[in-house]
């Protein structure tokens, strides 16, 4: 795995967001487009805010996301189909065709439907993080490693759930929903490049455990290890548990 540690998540975002947008500028040059997964939440906002910059033909790609909340209305603050519309997707000029999860639909139909677009559109490149307690999208410990069910119906444990409310998304931590659509790890592992920003010191654990530990469903982003082309992007405070041969 390649490791890029800059001084601050601002650093960060623009090495990552420049490396994206090379990655899918690459496709598109060799494939006419591209299929990419975009991440939400507070780890890509740097990320994000880089690659809206950056000189693409989005009517070349085709995005799909990661994961989304079971009956969250659009409208609240912590939906990320509201995120990725206002931080992405109208920031950018309109791209060839987008998928967002609709978790208002009966998930079960949903995780059918998505299952269905994705295994048509092989992704060239997936933009995940990684979670406090080590998750990959939100598939959290024990992860199923071994579905190839491209979307699933997950659990929210507890410590993912203080993440959200922490992270300021929600008012309480009741408020958090305990279930979500979430692409699955194997769908995560087909992508042909992964790219992964996660900046913060309270990420520092979960990067140690993922880069430096065993490959485990106990920490789900461990499995990028096996993964050919996956590169992380942290700042120094993510970065601050790694050994130095790291």
């Amino acid at each position: 795995m390649k490791i890029t540690i800059r001084k601050n998540p601002e650093e960060l975002g623009k090495s990552a967001g420049k490396r994206v947008a090379e990655l899918i500028s690459n496709t598109i040059s060799k494939k006419g487009e591209a299929n990419v997964i975009l991440a939400t939440g507070a780890s890509q906002f740097e990320t994000l805010n880089q690659l809206i910059t950056e000189d693409i033909n989005w009517s070349s790609v085709t995005m799909f996301h990661l994961d989304e909340y079971i009956d969250l209305p659009e409208s609240h603050p912590a939906s990320f189909r509201k995120y990725l519309k206002e931080r992405f997707l109208e920031k950018v000029s309109p791209l060839k065709a987008f998928h967002l999860i609709n978790g208002e639909k009966d998930p079960i139909e949903e995780c059918e439907r998505l299952g269905k677009l994705i295994s048509n559109s092989p992704i060239d490149v997936a933009l995940v993080g990684v979670g406090e307690n080590g998750h990959l999208a939100f598939n959290d410990p024990p992860a199923n490693f071994d579905t190839e069910q491209p979307y699933l119906i997950v659990d929210l444990d507890l410590q993912c759930r203080q993440q959200q409310f922490k992270e300021g998304w929600f008012d309480t931590i009741a408020d958090v929903p305990k279930q979500k659509i979430s692409m699955s790890v194997q769908q995560i592992l087909k992508s042909q490049y992964i790219v992964c920003s996660s900046p913060d010191s309270r990420k520092a654990v979960a990067i140690k455990n993922t880069i430096e530990g065993e490959i485990t469903n106990l920490v789900p982003a461990s499995i990028l290890q096996e993964h050919p082309n996956c590169e992380f992007y942290l700042d120094e405070a993510s970065a601050n548990l790694l050994n130095k041969t790291s």
